[in-house]
C-alpha cells in the first residue's frame, strides 16, 4: 500500500477567510448584546454609514474631517429624534461614539478588502 498524500494535503492552504468570517460573526454577537437604546440607534447609524460608504468618501479619508462627522451624526441624531422622539445630550453622545465604532469597523474592512487580487 502507497504511503504517500496527495499534494493538497502535503501544503494545505492556510484557512485565510476564517478569520473574516469569525471577527464578523463576534461582531454580529456584540451588537445583539447591545442595551436597548443602542440596539434602537443601531439601524439610523448603520443607514447613514452606508449612505456615506462609496469610493472616494470622506469616511476613507486618512484624517476624516471632523465638521462632517458631526454633521454626519447631527443627521442621525435629527432623524432619531423625529421619528422615536427621543432627544438629550445623551443620545448625541451615544450617535457619536456609535457612528465613530461603525467607522472604524467600515474602515478596516475596507482596508481588508482592497487587498486582496482575485
Amino acid at each position: 500500500m502507497d504511503n504517500r498524500l496527495p499534494f493538497y494535503m502535503t501544503h494545505p492552504m492556510p484557512l485565510l477567510y476564517d478569520d473574516e468570517r469569525v471577527m464578523r460573526r463576534d461582531l454580529d454577537y456584540m451588537k445583539s448584546i447591545y442595551p436597548n437604546a443602542a440596539k434602537r440607534l443601531l439601524p439610523y447609524v448603520e443607514e447613514e454609514c452606508d449612505r456615506m460608504e462609496y469610493d472616494g468618501s470622506m469616511m476613507y479619508d486618512e484624517y476624516p474631517d471632523q465638521l462632517q462627522l458631526r454633521m454626519m451624526c447631527r443627521r442621525i441624531y435629527d432623524r432619531m429624534a423625529e421619528e422615536e422622539g427621543e432627544t438629550g445630550d445623551w443620545l448625541m453622545e451615544l450617535i457619536q461614539v456609535m457612528t465613530y465604532h461603525e467607522l472604524c469597523q467600515r474602515r478596516c474592512e475596507y482596508r481588508n478588502c482592497r487587498r486582496r487580487f482575485y
